[in-house]
């Protein structure tokens, strides 16, 4: 069955009834929405703002309320300026009155059910209904993962099944997830493909963006952004002051078994661009790391006559800045997954490039259509296929918007019509 199909058999009733139900409607009532995991990534930042905006244009009668994981490092004040009526719930007074006054809770994106406590409580002490939005099931993937059929599931504990079964909707943000919920025999009514609420990101920072790219001589529709990884991210330097458990070390291992081999395909591709089209390239962060991983491992060993079309951004960003120097591009070159998803839902291609070691998420790529820009790094001898891809856009970027464009039709119909089973869980006016 392919992909598309797939999608058609499995959205469509569920689909049906969602739209149907909130037709010429107004809802109002108030969401709890469970988010904000973390923001030492942008991608796990964007996850709060994409489903709140998405929110705000297709519910907005609707009364939101964020119980945050973490919204320091400024996360806070951008929250803020963009969504005015957000409210915070910070207190323990403050989750008391959103489990008092809320009609529905909504657990946002993630890696998994990072909230399943939050959720059982909510579940345990209100008995009010509550949903899960754009999720990847934790899976256990071989190396390399080279088919759907060789993926197997984490254990799902009792907890967590009834919860699952619980829930009025589950959207998983890859098609291997939803496939994985069904064998499972989760019992939950609605369970679809719900594109990742990163999707929905809408934030800029066009002054701080356009400030940088002058100060370093990158013109618009001019350069290249590209982001490096390592196959684990390194929370013990991010969060830990460097220090290491056993496990930690275990993925520090990893990390230095492939760290030249990765890189090296992606500095493939860019002496490739900047040789072939005169272009510069950007290398810059997802996530707190990046930025000395991708001096150290993009742009120290380059040739010197290409480091001289090389910008280092060695600074960490907030998501709407990434965001408005990626609408300024030609296109994301990326081994993280949510700056193309950024990247795209600004209309902007990108090319993912993805490790075992992460989740399935990356099958979301080939969900949206975009599979051809989806590379597996232990599945590539080298850089040639990814630098071909890249080239491929710089010759013809028409053509790239159009694929992102077609793209994108289909996640904001996604969008609309997942929204609309949220909406079905709220009073009507």
């Amino acid at each position: 069955m392919n992909r598309r199909h797939f999608l058609q058999t499995t959205l469509a009733a569920g689909t049906l009834a969602a739209l149907k139900s909130v037709a010429g409607e107004l809802r109002t009532g108030s969401i709890l929405l469970r988010s904000s995991w973390q923001t030492v990534n942008i991608g796990d930042i964007a996850h709060t703002p994409g489903i709140v905006q998405l929110i705000q244009d297709h519910l907005p009668g609707v009364e939101v309320r964020l119980w945050p994981g973490n919204i320091g490092n400024g996360v806070e004040e951008m929250l803020r300026r963009n969504f005015p009526k957000l409210a915070f719930v910070k207190t323990a007074d403050d989750i008391k009155a959103a489990f008092a006054e809320c009609d529905f809770m909504l657990h946002g994106s993630g890696p998994s059910v990072v909230a399943q406590a939050h959720l059982a409580r909510w579940h345990k002490e209100t008995g009010k209904p509550f949903g899960i939005y754009g999720i990847t099931l934790p899976a256990v993937t071989p190396k390399p993962v080279t088919a759907e059929a060789f993926i197997t599931y984490a254990p799902l504990d009792d907890g967590l099944r009834g919860l699952l079964d619980a829930a009025k909707f589950i959207y998983f943000r890859d098609t291997i997830s939803l496939k994985g919920a069904q064998d499972a025999g989760i019992k939950c009514p609605v369970m679809e493909f719900g594109p990742d609420a990163a999707f929905g990101v809408k934030l800029r920072n066009d002054e701080a963006a356009a400030a940088f790219l002058k100060a370093n001589g990158l013109e618009d529709g001019k350069f290249l952004c590209a982001i490096p990884r390592l196959r684990n991210s390194p929370y013990w330097i991010m969060k830990n002051n460097n220090q290491m458990n056993e496990t930690d070390k275990k993925k520090h291992e990893v990390n230095e078994k492939y760290r030249e081999q990765d890189h090296a395909k992606l500095r493939e591709a860019m002496i490739t661009f900047i040789k072939e089209t005169g272009m510069k390239v950007l290398v810059c962060p997802e996530d707190e790391s990046h930025m000395q991983v991708g001096k150290e491992n993009l742009i120290d060993p380059l040739p010197e006559n290409i480091k001289s079309k090389v910008v280092w951004r060695e600074k960490y960003w907030l998501t709407d800045e990434a965001v408005s120097t990626y609408a300024r591009s030609l296109g994301l070159l990326s081994m993280d997954m949510h700056s193309p998803i950024m990247a795209v839902a600004n209309g902007i291609p990108a090319i993912h490039c993805r490790f075992w070691t992460q989740t399935v998420k990356a099958q979301m790529w080939r969900d949206i259509g975009l599979g051809e820009w989806l590379f597996d790094m232990d599945e590539e001898k080298d850089g040639s296929k990814i630098a071909a891809a890249v080239l491929a856009i710089a010759k013809d970027a028409g053509a790239a918007k159009e694929k992102v464009a077609k793209a994108m039709a289909f996640v904001r119909q996604r969008q609309k019509e997942t929204i609309a089973t949220v909406g079905k869980q709220l009073p009507a006016k």
